[in-house]
């Protein structure tokens, strides 16, 4: 057994050292032959030759020289920014956002499409990314993969979306259509989920491999991060927490239907602004009550404590199953209420159950959907990249 093995094992040290150099140079910017080969332990001729290999494939470039010592100035190498694209796509009711990046991660392009007046969700997409990529000077067949986040649900077998019920012509089948459209990987992915990708990379729950982040929007919603990686459930519905049978609101029976379930007539934006009336803080958008309310000092403690204690019932549920050290609240109510909501909901949960999760607010200020969709993409296409280096 170990004689077929032996073969191997040079190519895979290859591999894992061209791997290990490469994402050194996105995470560090250029860096000489000399100090790659201290960063990974490799003598000087092997990172000589890793270099090499590297520029071969297309996959770093020389970028500038740095002086020092008494001989020619070192060759600063860093990872080619074209050697692959990925475009994210945040899909909304009323546009669609697309943004190109390179490899490194540097978004160099950006399209948006309207969805208002069209029933032809493939033209919208096509549209976009093409647009976004144009833009970014990357030719589509550079363009490795494009990631979309939407709402609904994402089933876990055909990776079609189903429930988006504010996408009523986002429907399944619509995948394959795509793929055949871009001739390109296409991949739907829940929204949520997305913004907490954002989240655990650059946002409230760096460094913080299980927590979950609730969206509190239009609607209410749950993305759950455990061991550093997403879960989905066996159905693509885990996290649909508008579904909870919660205290203080009828229960609809019949979930193809479009009746609000329990907790999103407890804690969606139409009954974040209702509360906010009762409490004198009247206003046509949700989180703008909500900072009226923190605004008003004291004044508006008593609305805050009342949404607090809704959302509570939402996140008690959830952290008594999963019992996770950090809860995100995100969206734009929960980016709004900002720590005077999330100090508020952290002491009702604590209050109800045994559980005492850290409640914080969201870390990131603008489209978390679209840089998570960023996010995935890099992820994967580096791998399919960095992981085929060894030829």
């Amino acid at each position: 057994m170990s004689a077929t093995r032996l073969p191997g094992t040079p190519r895979l040290l290859r591999a894992l050292n061209d791997r290990a150099a490469l994402e050194l140079l996105l995470e560090r910017g250029p860096l000489t032959r000399a100090r790659l080969g201290e960063l990974t332990g490799l003598s000087k001729v092997t990172a000589s030759q890793l270099v090499e290999r590297l520029e071969e494939r297309g996959l770093v470039t020389r970028v500038g020289e740095q002086a020092g010592g008494r001989g020619p100035n070192a060759q600063l190498y860093a990872v080619r920014p074209g050697s692959a694209y990925v475009v994210g796509v945040d899909v909304g009711a009323e546009r669609v956002v697309a943004a190109c990046a390179d490899i490194t991660g540097t978004v160099a392009g950006r399209a948006e499409q309207s969805t208002k007046d069209t029933d032809d969700p493939v033209g919208v997409v096509h549209n976009a990314v093409m647009q976004a990529a144009s833009s970014a000077g990357a030719e589509l067949s550079s363009v490795r993969r494009v990631v979309l986040g939407t709402p609904g649900l994402v089933d876990p077998g055909s990776g079609d979306i189903t429930f988006a019920f504010n996408l009523p012509r986002w429907h399944s089948g619509l995948l394959a259509a795509l793929r055949e459209d871009l001739r390109i990987p296409v991949v739907f992915e829940n929204d949520v989920n997305l913004a907490a990708v954002a989240e655990a990379q650059s946002g409230a729950a760096q460094e913080t491999g299980d927590f979950v982040l609730v969206w509190v929007d239009a609607g209410v919603g749950l993305a759950i991060m455990l061991g550093g990686r997403l879960h989905h459930g066996s159905s693509g519905a885990a996290g649909e927490i508008g579904y909870l049978p919660v205290p203080g609101a009828p229960i609809p029976r019949d979930v193809s239907k479009r009746a609000k379930p329990a907790f999103q007539q407890l804690a969606g934006a139409d009954a974040v602004r209702a509360v906010a009336s009762e409490h004198g803080f009247p206003a046509e958008h949700a989180a703008d009550a909500v900072r009226a309310a923190i605004a008003a000092g004291t004044a508006g403690g008593r609305m805050l404590d009342e949404l607090a204690r809704r959302l509570a019932l939402g996140v008690a549920s959830t952290c008594v199953v999963l019992d996770p050290p950090l809860v995100v609240l995100a969206g734009e109510v929960g980016r709004a209420g900002g720590a005077a909501l999330a100090e508020r909901v952290q002491h009702e949960v604590a209050a109800i159950t045994l559980v005492r999760p850290r409640v914080v607010s969201t870390g990131l200020t603008e489209e978390p959907i679209l840089r998570g969709a960023l996010r995935t993409a890099l992820d994967a296409v580096r791998d399919e990249v960095f992981g085929s280096t060894v030829g």
